[in-house]
């Protein structure tokens, strides 16, 4: 009876979709080429430039995109929780209804993005400009944390990070 149980788990497990990043699509990215909805878990894509690249609906949590050039980027709707952005250059970026959730944004630029109803929970500002992103809130940076050197539109304000 047991061994029936176990037999059973194993083919349900089994039979449950992989979740670990595709190799091929990181390469694709990687290269320059855009990839909507792929997954990119763990992506390194540290020092690129990727500039307009279309990741949209993809899953990038974990990914490295530190230092990065990413220019009129499409990440609507991605999945960058706990994503290291530092010191990316997102200007003009599509970030609505992206999930940053405890993303590391100190000293990104964010000239000119789009953040509509995107999810800044956790996510640490230090030194990341914001002066010209569209559809930022105070409730999304209410979430979030800076320090004095983080600028934002006029009007709002951040929580500082301990």
């Amino acid at each position: 009876m047991f061994k029936q149980f176990l037999l059973g788990l194993a083919c349900a497990l089994i039979a449950i979709p992989a979740s670990a990043q595709n190799a091929g699509e990181i390469a694709r990215v990687q290269s320059g080429q855009s990839c909507p909805g792929c997954n990119l878990f763990q992506a390194d894509l540290a020092y690129r430039d990727l500039p307009g690249i279309d990741v949209s609906g993809a899953r990038l949590r974990q990914a490295n995109l530190s230092l990065s050039t990413l220019n009129g980027a499409d990440f609507s709707g991605t999945d960058l929780s706990i994503a290291n952005l530092f010191g990316a250059r997102l200007t003009g970026a599509k970030l609505g209804n992206a999930n940053l959730g405890r993303a590391v944004m100190v000293g990104t630029y964010l000239g000119g993005a789009d953040l509509s109803g995107a999810n800044l929970a956790g996510v640490n500002l230090s030194g990341a400009e914001l002066e010209t992103a569209k559809g930022l809130t105070q409730s999304q940076l209410n979430a979030a944390c800076g320090d004095a050197s983080t600028r934002l539109p006029a009007g709002l304000g951040i929580p500082r990070c301990r």
